[in-house]
């Protein structure tokens, strides 16, 4: 992804709206993400549109770490988003199995799916 000059510089992330309607948050590199966080990302994220669902790229391949909080508030479980899917960047079969053994642990409330194809994880989202 590249990030553009007027996104949200977090201490984790990089956030943003794109002009194509679905929102962004690229992790930055050896990113160690703790439920603060996770919790300011989530504000700027659901600041994009008030009343409005979007959908919500994620790239998390520069990721390090993620405490367990951090995790349990992305699934948005509990709270209110404005979000209504994610597609998460991921970098190797590795992150997958993880990724994917934690989708099935965590269950998000909105649909959810790992990608290592940008391209892709866009064109679900559009389509959904």
């Amino acid at each position: 992804m590249n990030v553009p000059p007027t996104a949200h510089d977090l201490r984790c992330y990089f956030t943003w709206m794109g002009e194509d309607g679905i929102a962004r948050t690229q992790v930055k590199k050896d990113a160690e993400v703790e439920l603060e966080d996770a919790i300011e990302n989530s504000k700027i994220v659901n600041s994009f549109y008030v009343d409005e669902k979007f959908p919500l790229l994620i790239d998390s391949r520069g990721i390090k770490s993620i405490s367990r909080e951090a995790r349990s508030h992305f699934t948005t479980n509990g709270r209110k988003t404005n979000t209504m899917a994610f597609a998460i960047l991921i970098d190797s079969s590795v992150s997958k199995v993880v990724g994917n053994f934690f989708l099935g642990i965590n269950k998000p409330a909105v649909p959810t799916k790992l990608f290592t194809n940008e391209k892709e994880a866009v064109k679900w989202l559009i389509n959904l």
